[in-house]
C-alpha cells in the first residue's frame, strides 16, 4: 500500500464532475478523483474546517462511530474497475477488524473528518498515477 494525501479538490460550481487528487506521501505520483459536487463541498468543509449549522452525513458516521467505541484506522483505495474507482474503510472496535465497501469521496470525507491515513493500493496507482509537473489552472489533470 502507498500511502497519499489529499493535495488539490477542484469544485466547478456549472459542472456535474468535480475533481480532488491525491498524490503519494513519499513520491511525485498523484491521480485524480472524478466526485460529485455534493461530495467535493463536504471534503472542501471537512479540510477548512467549517462547522455546518446541524450534523451532516458524514458529521453522522463520525459520530455514530465515537458513540460506538470504533476507530477508523485508515481507507484504502484498492481497486480500480471500468473507470470507476473503489475504497475500503478499516475499522477497529475492541481488537476486531472489520472492513466495510465505500466510495472512495465518503471515505475521503470521513477520513478528512477524523484525521485517518489514506492508502492507495500499488496496482491502482500503477494504473492511473503520473508524475505530476506543471498545474494548470484550466485543467489541473490534463486529460483525463
Amino acid at each position: 500500500m502507498i500511502a497519499v494525501e489529499l493535495s488539490r479538490i477542484v469544485i466547478h460550481e456549472r459542472s456535474d464532475q468535480q475533481f480532488i487528487c491525491l498524490t503519494e506521501t513519499d513520491g511525485n505520483r498523484s491521480f485524480p478523483i472524478i466526485i460529485g459536487i455534493f461530495e467535493a463541498l463536504e471534503i472542501n468543509r471537512k479540510v477548512s474546517r467549517s462547522k455546518s449549522f446541524r450534523p451532516m452525513t458524514h458529521d453522522l458516521i463520525r459520530n455514530i462511530l465515537e458513540a460506538l467505541d470504533v476507530e477508523l484506522d485508515k481507507i484504502v483505495i484498492n481497486d480500480l474497475q471500468g473507470g470507476t474507482f473503489y475504497a475500503k474503510l478499516y475499522l477497529r472496535r475492541n481488537g476486531d477488524e472489520q472492513l466495510v465497501d465505500c466510495r472512495p469521496s465518503d471515505a475521503i470525507a470521513l477520513a478528512s473528518a477524523l484525521q485517518t491515513p489514506i492508502f492507495v493500493e500499488e496496482h491502482v496507482m500503477d494504473q492511473v498515477g503520473k508524475v505530476e509537473e506543471g498545474a494548470d489552472d484550466e485543467d489541473p489533470f490534463g486529460s483525463l
